[in-house]
């Protein structure tokens, strides 16, 4: 593969991941500064390991073009491709703008470099393997700072975090996240196959910018920055976002070395997405990663017509109205980084105003409440002092739900009152830290650091047992560990699958749920889980169910804190001052007989 021929012949037979996790946590010891009147009777660790603290604030942005002048940061092509007052292009019908620049400056797809919560994993996971850090720094770049990885590949040199801290110009192409000219300049050759994953993207010299338009105006373009506008279908095929959105590891030993035959799949979103029935390769009926996340609509439905950029002192181009014009709103579930990188802006220094991470913020609530999944209670029954329902989800995307990197998860929180709202039973509720907690507010142990794994649940009948959608990694020993270069395989993976998928699919040995065996309701695209509440005398009234979900969930930021770095440590101070509730997908009510 191309673009790891920079890298050690171990970083390429490792393809570490882009999105490496927290340290490898399973079995150890407890950190020497946890105080001995806060560990628990089961030895659990209920305090954070290292200290909270601050690192140096990131490089302001600014417009650059290096990297055998193949690249230039976001705020080029800004130039005609965002929003003025003075033009009519890049609007929709209701006049709202939708240029690129705009929708995409909130985004994390802005922000890959600039994710506090990544620099926290990756500088953790080079400290547990430091024979390896270089490596880890390169490849996690490779999608993260795209374009610092690709100018390093041309200079010989391997990218690194230290190059978002100067004022170099490699820090400026780090800086701008995954950018317009990364995307737009993917060549088509290798896309679909196992050779373009694991970041395999290839770009050339050729300074053409692909786009979903025939017969584009060049003009504009190669004047003011040297790029060729040309048509091709690529960039609206699933396969160009599957470069970064499908990662496989080779797990690693403490000492750097290679785990025989090992292999884990971290990542697997467009694996899952082509065993759905949203997959629309091959001609069949369904929906791209694209018509999903930059829909070709506006928010109201009605498909978009305008001009695509704008003249660079205001006005609008003699350009006709083209369609289809994507939204670059890329939006998905994470409403918890975007809040802290406008909250943290004076040491992150995103380019993107406050009103634009709202904008990102808003668009992930509306398709986590409106487009993701509903819930149903059904069955419900009092019965031998014992109140028994139901619980359905139903998965409306076209992945496993959650998907993507391991520290996220969604679960189902329950709450049984009586006529005068008193709770009466609870399960999956949680605390001001957004950690689980059962009906007397104590954190349960699944949440703590070293803790145990909650198991998938076909009844719930306590407290203390929640039905929580997720992948946990497993180690060698077969032990729990928070670490991409440990795991060689998911100790459980329960996330919901999606519509359409098939055991038969060739995918299937790759993505198998794992630890669901004797759950006949978990079937494709939906669960179902009965509950079996005891009532003690009680006479129950409702039924309350919500589906929540978080991005980082709540035990993996425990284990993450265990491992001390300045990112590490600047992470905490952040995190702990964002609002850590988890947010909802769906809810329901139901009246108790």
């Amino acid at each position: 593969m191309s673009h790891l021929s920079h890298l050690s012949p171990l970083a390429r037979l490792s393809k570490l991941s882009l999105t490496v996790a927290v340290a490898w946590l399973a079995s150890t010891a407890l950190p020497a500064c946890v105080e001995a009147d806060e560990v628990r009777a089961t030895g659990l660790s209920d305090v954070v390991g290292v200290a909270a603290g601050d690192v140096e604030p990131l490089a302001m942005p600014k417009t650059v073009a290096v990297g055998q002048d193949r690249f230039f940061t976001s705020t080029a092509c800004a130039l005609c491709h965002s929003n003025n007052n003075a033009a009519t292009a890049m609007r929709d019908e209701q006049d709202r703008p939708i240029a690129p620049f705009n929708l995409w400056q909130g985004t994390m797809m802005a922000n890959a470099s600039r994710d506090p919560f990544w620099r926290a994993v990756v500088t953790a996971e080079a400290a547990q393997t430091p024979s390896q850090k270089a490596a880890i720094e390169a490849k996690c770049m490779r999608c993260h700072a795209p374009m610092a990885s690709e100018a390093a590949h041309v200079a010989a040199a391997e990218p690194s975090l230290r190059d978002l801290k100067n004022e170099l110009t490699l820090t400026q192409l780090a800086g701008d996240g995954v950018s317009c000219s990364v995307c737009h300049q993917i060549q088509p050759a290798n896309l679909g196959t196992e050779e373009s994953f694991n970041g395999g993207f290839v770009i050339s010299n050729e300074r053409r910018i692909f786009g979903p338009h025939r017969e584009p105006a060049t003009g504009p373009m190669q004047n003011h920055v040297n790029y060729t506008p040309t048509f091709a279908e690529h960039v609206t095929e699933s396969k160009l976002c599957a470069t970064c959105h499908t990662l496989a590891t080779t797990p690693l030993l403490a000492d750097g070395s290679a785990v025989e035959g090992g292999h884990f799949q971290e990542q697997a979103t467009y694996l899952e997405w082509q065993n759905s029935r949203f997959n629309n390769e091959g001609g069949a009926e369904g929906q791209t990663c694209q018509g999903c996340h930059m829909p070709l609509t506006s928010e109201d439905g009605v498909a978009v017509k305008t001009r695509i950029a704008r003249s660079p002192p205001g006005g609008d181009f003699n350009i006709n109205a083209r369609e289809p014009f994507g939204r670059h709103a890329f939006t998905g579930a994470n409403t918890f980084m975007p809040a802290i990188l406008k909250a943290e802006r004076a040491t992150l220094n995103p380019q993107a105003t406050d009103d634009a991470f709202d904008a990102t913020i808003a668009l992930a609530k509306h398709r986590l409440e409106a487009l993701t999944a509903s819930v149903d209670i059904t069955d419900v029954s009092v019965a031998d002092d014992t109140a028994a329902f139901k619980v359905t989800l139903i998965s409306e995307v076209g992945h496993k739900l959650p998907t993507g990197f391991p520290s996220r998860r969604a679960w189902l929180q329950i709450i049984v009152r009586d006529k005068n709202g008193a709770v009466i039973f609870s399960s999956g509720t949680t605390n001001s830290e957004g950690r689980i907690v059962d009906d007397l507010g104590d954190v349960l142990d699944i949440e703590k650091a070293g803790g145990p794994t909650e198991p998938h649940h076909d009844v719930v009948s306590r407290s203390d047992e929640v039905q929580i959608y997720e992948s946990v990694m497993q180690d060698g020993d077969g032990a729990r560990t928070g670490s991409v270069l440990r795991a060689v395989t998911h100790a459980k993976d329960n996330r919901i699958l999606p519509g359409g998928y098939s055991p038969a699919h060739d995918t299937h040995a790759r993505i198998a749920a794992v630890g669901v065996v004797d759950d006949d309701s978990f079937v494709a695209g939906q669960d179902t889980v009965s509950y079996r509440v005891p009532l003690r005398g009680k006479l129950a009234a409702t039924v309350e169910v919500a589906f929540v979900y978080q991005s980082v969930s709540a035990r993996f930021a425990r284990d993450l804190f265990q491992v001390d770095t300045p990112e590490v440590r600047a992470f905490r101070t952040m995190y702990e001052r964002a609002n850590r509730q988890p947010a909802t997908i769906a809810t329901a009510t139901a009246s108790v007989p």
